[in-house]
């Protein structure tokens, strides 16, 4: 499963940046129009996500995650052929419902079912190989679009997903559902989808991964474009985008060695805090030391921030309906992040440059960081 997340990432979610000049400089189509139908893909994960936690919930984890793998191969063929804006549009639609099934959040349902003693190890476990998925994805993408063009870049990517991640995802995820000894949940303990709708609690944690995903999403969308307005070259920008894939694994190797010394809402409240500084770190940086820096922040905040909130919900709700309310908390926070690489694209016609992009995103990750602070566990 570790390796099935880091190529669904890898390719699902990182790639996307690399291909965006390439794409414009062939087709003549504006960036907007790019980003456009990578909005529509996170839009299409935000809808589609609480169906895939229900399922999960009823047990069909397998078949989820290995359908998912299967459709986003086939979305990367649709996608290598384009010649329309409609039909990028039309990719996009299936890569985004593949993220549904595919990426973190139904891998954490699947391994919190699977293994409800020891649920949160295996998040960490998962993310450390997970967390290359950066540093896999940008030199990756590189070597094959200057060996083969981007077209037949993304051919290569789409076989990879069809016939290699969906029969992993398919052998790994056989046998029964839950291969641990179930721990019987004390009386009032499991929330229900709605329960946790009252709870204060998740609506401040929904705010806050909302926020969170959306700089997010917006900063790893032109994250490429970004470099290039600061006179980077691409062998420098990749320099720095692969150092945030290490940086993001040793957050986490940190983390599983000491990680049981802390809450999860302490380390949150710290490593939520990492995203503002690095984006600041980011706008100001002039200097490649000063970019490794904004690398080194923005990669264990990342690390960590997937830990503490595929950790923290069991811990606030319970286990049982967690593919519902991971879902539901996660379609909200998807719909905000599916609009931000088009709201950033429209911010760029009325800011200066990328550097005060960065400095509004920055304002709303602190909002983030706030929120999740005031996000207190609810009464059981």
């Amino acid at each position: 499963m570790a390796v099935g997340q880091l190529l669904c990432w890898a390719a699902l979610y990182y790639a996307f940046s690399a291909f965006v000049l390439p794409m414009q400089q062939a087709l003549g189509w504006s960036k907007p129009t790019l980003m456009g139908a990578f909005t529509l893909g996170l839009a299409v994960w935000g809808a589609t996500t609480y169906a895939a936690g229900a399922a999960i919930d009823r047990g069909l984890g397998r078949r989820v995650m290995t359908a998912g793998a299967a459709m986003a191969g086939v979305g990367f063929g649709v996608w290598s052929q384009v010649h329309e804006p409609w039909m990028l549009y039309g990719a996009w639609a299936i890569l985004g419902a593949s993220m549904a099934l595919t990426l973190y959040e139904p891998a954490f349902n699947v391994l919190t079912k699977r293994y409800p003693e020891r649920y949160t190890q295996g998040i960490t476990a998962l993310t450390l190989v997970g967390g290359f998925a950066s540093t896999l994805c940008f030199p990756a993408v590189a070597m094959l679009q200057d060996a083969l063009g981007w077209r037949a870049a993304l051919a290569v990517i789409g076989a990879v997903l069809l016939v290699g991640v969906a029969p992993l995802h398919a052998w790994a995820l056989r046998g029964p559902a839950i291969v641990a000894a179930r721990l019987e949940p004390a009386a009032g303990s499991e929330s229900t989808l709605h329960d946790a709708l009252r709870e204060r609690s998740f609506w401040l944690l929904t705010a806050c991964f909302t926020m969170y995903a959306f700089c997010s999403a917006a900063l790893w969308a032109h994250v490429m474009p970004a470099f290039d307005a600061k006179g980077l070259s691409r062998t420098h920008a990749l320099a720095v985008v692969m150092t945030i894939g290490p940086a993001q694994v040793g957050a986490r190797l940190v983390f599983a060695a000491l990680g049981r010394r802390w809450s999860l809402r302490a380390l949150g409240c710290v490593v939520l805090a990492g995203l503002p500084t690095s984006l600041l770190v980011f706008a100001m940086g002039r200097t490649m030391a000063a970019l490794m820096v904004f690398a080194v922040l923005f990669g264990t905040a990342n690390g960590l921030a997937t830990i503490v909130r595929g950790g923290l919900l069991p811990q606030y709700f319970g286990r049982a309906h967690i593919g519902r309310i991971s879902g539901a908390m996660s379609a909200l926070g998807l719909m905000s992040r599916s609009a931000a690489p088009l709201v950033a694209a429209w911010l760029l016609l009325m800011l200066p440059g990328y550097d005060e992009l960065l400095l509004v995103l920055g304002a709303l990750a602190v909002l983030a960081v706030v929120a999740f602070w005031r996000a207190r566990p609810p009464a059981r």
